[in-house]
């Protein structure tokens, strides 16, 4: 029936002695409940309760982050999914609500957000943070949001495993615990291939993000944004605030819109540009947003990060496979192949594009070359220092812009012949590093009408946004706080 990987961990079914309840209630973590996570292949971990009670089915996946739990577990892309941190300690500086990255349907008011994934495993979960910013400790947050959350599990060994053998669905339980039972209803749950999450994450209706907005919180490290001159519409497909953020201060206003928003009242705005925003799930299941963004291509400048990445790519005709285990953390490393440079990037993703599937390589513009690699590996492309151009039948020209070197997949196009772009990653570090900040300023350039808008100085741009690259940083910080 499967493998309790977790060694030393006791029987789900097991209760504690009075000896145990009692050494266990005098320390920072208290009595907990038992809890037990199966996967689809008959794999089974036990642990203990650190969040709400209940059961939740869903896709077990993993993040490599040291930091940025609260972005994780707030950021609506990892809609459907069983989120694993793979840091041991997870909650060691607490939650701090200015931090939230979803506006996600059912909260009280745009900015109190309820978390969009399904339940959360750690190895450790820390109940007593230690942080000035902190007003509620991780279990606390999860058990206000019913979040389903396990701690105990050896999570080296469910990541090893998640790695040979691929993301799966998954139950996790602190009610359940007969094995078959579990089986029944994890077979019973939706699979995430076909299912269209986005429709559960965007917002209903459209409204404004201006530089009124941005969280007065985040004032002591953030300098101040750019005077607005772009009117942008965004496309809500499970956006993070994060992304809003950067936007507006590279000189966005931004109308954010519903996900099935037809394209003809996108126009009828006459904004100078449009962006797609991040989401979740299967691309593929989306189709009322693609089909609008095929709408919009040649007739105002587009950007697209993430699953927008993939709707610009799915506008174009192109195909779409699922990772095996796919990108989520943030140390992603990206060759940049306009550039030359590498970014560490921040990843969310369980989905990729096939590059050879917009159309074949034009020779004279890919180096000479007249096939694409045979076995699927970009990294061929970084090797040559050649960014390779296809010619696709429906827009033209299309440039592969940047790829991943840990694995070789696509992570950007460039439209040649229309003013659009997008990347596979996330540029606004709600977590991760900054190294794609320059991502929001070529934006604002290509809607300037900068043919070369991709040709920013990485090192330079990565800093724009923080007052801490400032002469008078120390002054800044000491008036704001």
């Amino acid at each position: 029936m499967g493998t309790n990987l977790s060694a030393g961990i006791m029987s789900a079914k097991a209760a504690p002695s009075d000896l145990a309840q009692r050494i266990m209630s005098r320390t920072g973590k208290g009595c907990a409940n038992a809890a037990i996570l199966m996967l689809a292949d008959g794999t089974v971990f036990y642990g203990r309760a650190c969040g709400a009670a209940g059961t939740a089915c869903g896709e077990v996946c993993f993040n490599t982050s040291l930091e940025g739990y609260f972005e994780v577990l707030t950021d609506p892309s990892y809609a459907g999914q069983i989120v694993t941190m793979t840091y041991p300690q997870i909650g060691n500086y607490g939650i701090d609500p200015d931090d939230v990255q979803s506006a996600y349907p059912g909260s009280t008011e745009r900015g109190a957000a309820t978390p969009a994934l399904r339940g959360m495993i750690v190895h450790d979960m820390c109940h007593t943070p230690s942080n000035w910013r902190s007003s509620i400790s991780l279990p606390e947050y999860l058990k206000d949001n019913g979040i389903v959350a396990v701690e105990g599990v050896d999570t080296r060994a469910l990541v090893r495993h998640l790695r040979d053998h691929g993301a799966q669905q998954g139950i996790i339980s602190t009610e359940v615990f007969d094995l078959t039972e579990l089986e029944e209803k994890l077979a019973e749950a939706p699979a995430l291939v076909g299912e269209n999450l986005v429709k559960t994450v965007s917002c209903a209706d459209e409204y404004s993000y201006a530089a009124a907005d941005l969280p007065a919180a985040h004032a002591f490290a953030d300098a101040a944004p750019a005077p607005a001159k772009y009117r942008v519409v965004v496309y809500d497909c499970g956006i993070k605030r994060g992304i809003l953020e950067g936007l507006v201060r590279v000189g966005c206003e931004l109308t954010v819109v519903p996900w099935n928003t037809p394209a003809s009242h996108v126009l009828e705005m006459n904004p100078d540009g449009v962006f797609l925003s991040n989401g979740p799930g299967d691309p593929d299941a989306v189709e009322e947003t693609y089909a609008q963004v095929q709408q919009l291509i040649g007739k105002v400048p587009l950007f697209g990060i993430c699953l927008g990445h993939q709707m610009i790519s799915l506008a174009c005709g192109a195909k779409m496979e699922k990772l095996k285990f796919g990108h989520r953390g943030g140390n992603q490393p990206v060759m940049n192949l306009i550039s030359h440079r590498v970014e560490i990037t921040a990843q969310n993703h369980g989905f990729g594009l096939v590059f050879p599937s917009l159309g074949k390589l034009i020779p004279e513009l890919s180096g000479g070359e007249t096939e694409h690699p045979a076995d699927g590996d970009l990294r061929v492309w970084a090797q040559r220092g050649i960014a390779p151009v296809v010619q696709n039948e429906r827009f033209g020209r299309i440039r592969l812009t940047h790829i991943n070197l840990n694995d070789g997949t696509a992570e950007g196009i460039q439209l040649l012949d229309s003013p659009a772009f997008s990347v596979q990653y996330h540029p606004e570090a709600a977590p991760g590093p900054t190294d794609a900040h320059y991502l929001f300023t070529a934006f604002a350039r290509l809607m300037d009408g900068d043919v070369d808008y991709l040709d920013i100085d990485i090192s330079k741009d990565r800093l724009a946004g923080w007052v801490f690259d400032s002469e008078d940083a120390s002054a800044t910080v000491k008036t704001q706080a």
